[in-house]
């Protein structure tokens, strides 16, 4: 068995906390260090015991915290090549570990798979972490739906996935229309309708655990993610169905599996 918690989920900074009863993960740590800390001890845990930090990739919004985190306790980094190349650039760190994507490792009780996705960054990757009876998926910054992402995706018991604008409120937004193009390009972010379209198709294949992260505040509401899916969900037994949308700078619900 293994819990899950979001920490906090936002086009402005992602965390995500994992633990067994012998492996603790961090999962991006993109808000200060002290925040982190702060929502840590609400669970009992600390950057002191930490086994790991996965980095998905170099932005901001997913690595604010490693320059700090790096400087005060000596916990083990995992990132590919180009993605630790670019981090180098701000945070110095000495524990560095190295994967291939699409290559599984362990790290503790838990098999870590990193898997390559569309993303404007150096080598972005999405996460599947499992035990030996369950798997979830951690899957933001995605700028179109492939089949990598689908295959990856399929089996898994719970997703933290993107859901980041409403197509709507991007386009009628004040944002620069070179900004509006990123996001809304192959390699920007998920859209409701596409999230949807993808828990559509998931929810086919008997995954019934999802939570909606990365929105953004001013492009998207939780109302309008959460209904975009709901409403386009064709199975009509839905009483197994869980959709949760992860707090911006809170914890999330506890996903236990």
């Amino acid at each position: 068995m293994f819990n899950f918690y979001n920490l906090f989920s936002s086009s402005s900074g992602n965390c995500s906390y994992i633990e067994t009863e012998s492996t603790k993960l961090l999962i991006d740590c993109g808000l200060s260090a002290k925040k982190i800390e702060e929502s840590l001890k609400q669970l009992n845990s600390s950057l002191s015991k930490i086994n790991g930090i996965l980095i998905t990739h170099e932005h901001s919004d997913h690595t604010k915290a490693l320059k700090t985190i790096c400087k005060n306790y000596d916990i083990p980094i995992y990132a590919n090549k180009k993605t630790h190349d670019a981090i180098s650039k701000t945070a110095e760190i000495s524990n560095k570990k190295y994967f291939l994507n699409d290559e599984a490792f362990d790290l503790g009780e838990l098999k870590i798979k990193p898997f390559s996705i569309p993303h404007d960054a150096a080598d972005p990757v999405a996460y599947n972490i499992a035990n030996a009876e369950k798997k979830i998926s951690i899957a933001t910054d995605i700028g179109h739906i492939d089949k990598n992402l689908i295959n990856n995706l399929i089996g898994s018991n719970f997703i933290l996935l993107e859901s980041n604008y409403d197509f709507e409120l991007l386009k009628n937004s004040s944002y620069p229309y070179n900004l509006k193009q990123r996001i809304a390009g192959p390699f920007g972010h998920l859209s409701n309708d596409d999230a949807a379209e993808l828990v559509n198709y998931l929810n086919t294949q008997n995954l019934n655990n999802v939570m909606f992260g990365h929105l953004s505040k001013e492009n998207n509401t939780p109302e309008q993610a959460y209904q975009t899916t709901m409403n386009k969900l064709i199975k009509k037994d839905l009483k197994n169905f869980t959709l949760q949308i992860a707090n911006r700078d809170e914890i999330s619900k506890k996903i236990i599996l």
